[in-house]
Order: C-alpha cells, then sequence, then structure tokens
C-alpha cells in the first residue's frame, strides 16, 4: 500500500514538474519571438532609410 501511495504521489509531482517546464518553456518562446519581431521591424525601418537616403543622394537613378 505504500508503495502504490509513493508511486501515486510521485506520478502526480512529475506532472507538475512536467506543467512547469512546459510552461516556462513557452514563456521564453514567446519573449524570444517578441525580440525577433522588434529586430526584424528595425532592420526593415533601416533598409528603408538606407534606400531613400541612397536615391536622394543619387537622384540619377530614379529616372525623375
Amino acid at each position: 500500500m505504500l508503495a502504490l501511495v509513493t508511486t501515486v504521489i510521485l506520478y502526480v509531482f512529475g506532472f507538475v514538474f512536467l506543467y512547469g517546464v512546459i510552461r516556462l518553456a513557452i514563456r521564453h518562446a514567446f519573449d524570444e519571438m517578441e525580440i525577433r519581431r522588434v529586430q526584424a521591424e528595425r532592420a526593415e525601418e533601416l533598409a528603408a532609410a538606407r534606400d531613400r537616403a541612397l536615391l536622394r543622394d543619387n537622384s540619377f537613378l530614379t529616372d525623375s
């Protein structure tokens, strides 16, 4: 009987631990996704600014 109770307790605590690990992994994944989104947005803004500067400095490229 003691073995059954011990097994059930370890089984339940194992699921609680697994839930915590999965929850932590998901939280870190969302944080990483947010960081990468901001970096991609910033890179896009820098590329647009570079393009505008290039076209302003070399207006003959615009055929205008």
